[in-house]
């Protein structure tokens, strides 16, 4: 047994509209998820012992509350595989930001271990999977920016032109569950098609709730906003701002504020995990 190391790339939601409340707890949504090269990369050692040990992951996330140690747990069950595995976690994309790190994690370890341990399931199974530990597991799974509805798992595959992505976290993490059971939500926003979008744009009805509940990330959509056209993702924390060439990106990355963190992310239409699948070579590790 040999440790492999694979990404786990970061989403952003170009808009995000809540257009209803469900039976189930959870809303139905609209958005548009574009995958960005900003990524975690993770570890994994298939173990014949069958235990499931996560040896490198953030202090401040103890092991079982780590969704990729989770998603590890939970296709053990399901496949009732006698198998385990070391599973080595190293973050770059920041917590509580709404860039999707979590469920990227989550959709690397099922997609890597359907492999490494010889389980054969299918993509639908396995998102079906990922949907019990997050919303936005399914996304991953697939492998593809995407136009979603329901609870964020009814994707369609798009196609989006080449943009780079300024991404600013203010330094605060947003609890996406205080988020969706605020009062204020609006959760009626009109169901909208993939051209009108394109033609006209939209908004993420999160923002204004965001904003008044967190003054940091209101404070960078304002700054963002004096240079460009500013969006958050998700329900924050970071904001973003989409841009033809890296170069105009850097230029604004250059002037973020010092307590700000920031990069500068290639917007992707597949998943660097699903090419790496494809060729069968997983990643380098990182330093």
């Amino acid at each position: 047994m040999t440790w492999t190391w694979w990404p786990a790339p970061a989403k952003l939601n170009l808009f995000l509209h809540v257009v209803g409340r469900r039976a189930d707890g959870f809303h139905d949504l609209q958005t548009l998820f574009q995958l960005i090269d900003l990524r975690d990369t993770i570890g994994l050692e298939p173990r014949a012992d069958g235990d499931i040990e996560r040896v490198e992951g953030l202090a401040a996330v103890p092991p079982e509350a780590d969704l990729a140690v989770r998603a590890a747990r939970l296709l053990k069950a399901h496949a009732a595989s006698p198998l385990g595995a070391g599973i080595a976690v190293r973050k770059r994309i920041p917590a509580g930001g709404g860039l999707g790190g979590g469920s990227s994690d989550a959709a690397t370890v099922l997609l890597v271990l359907n492999r490494l341990w010889e389980l054969h399931l299918g993509i639908d199974e396995l998102a079906a999977l990922g949907a019990r530990l997050g919303s936005d597991v399914p996304v991953f799974l697939h492998g593809s920016s995407a136009w979603a509805e329901g609870r964020g798992d009814l994707l369609e595959p798009v196609e989006l032109p080449e943009r780079w992505y300024l991404v600013i976290h203010p330094g605060v993490a947003v609890r996406t569950a205080e988020i969706f059971q605020a009062p204020e939500l609006t959760r009626n926003s009109a169901l909208i098609t993939i051209r009108a979008f394109f033609q006209a744009g939209s908004r993420n009805d999160c923002e204004p709730i965001v904003r008044r509940r967190y003054p940091e990330v209101d404070a960078a959509l304002k700054w963002l906003g004096a240079r460009a056209e500013a969006r958050m993702t998700g329900t924050g924390a970071c904001v973003f701002a989409g841009f033809d060439s890296a170069e105009d990106a850097e230029r604004i990355a250059a002037q973020v504020p010092d307590a700000w963190w920031r990069c500068v992310a290639r917007g992707l239409n597949r998943s660097p995990l699903h090419a790496a699948l494809a060729w069968g070579q997983p990643g380098p590790a990182m330093g």
